[in-house]
């Protein structure tokens, strides 16, 4: 299920890695994991065993910082 969620055009190759690296990396962002492979609910140890290694590094090196998504969440942690 989707929720207020938003189409981007992406135009080029770089900006669609960017995002999947974004996407791969924002359990570390939020502080859930120290390494986005042991999320249980990221794609990140799929891909990481599916992909070529250079892919990996490759999308793993890209910068996600000049990456615009709106993100309100905030981490709860049960006591």
């Amino acid at each position: 299920m989707w929720y207020n969620f938003r189409d981007t055009k992406l135009t080029y190759q770089k900006s669609y890695l960017a995002r999947l690296n974004y996407v791969h990396q924002n359990a570390v962002r939020h502080g859930l994991v120290s390494v986005a492979n042991q999320y249980r609910w990221s794609s990140a140890a799929w891909f990481e065993r599916t992909a070529r290694p250079a892919q990996v590094r490759t999308i793993y090196n890209l910068k996600t910082d000049c990456v615009r998504v709106q993100d309100d969440f905030n981490v709860v942690i049960d006591a």
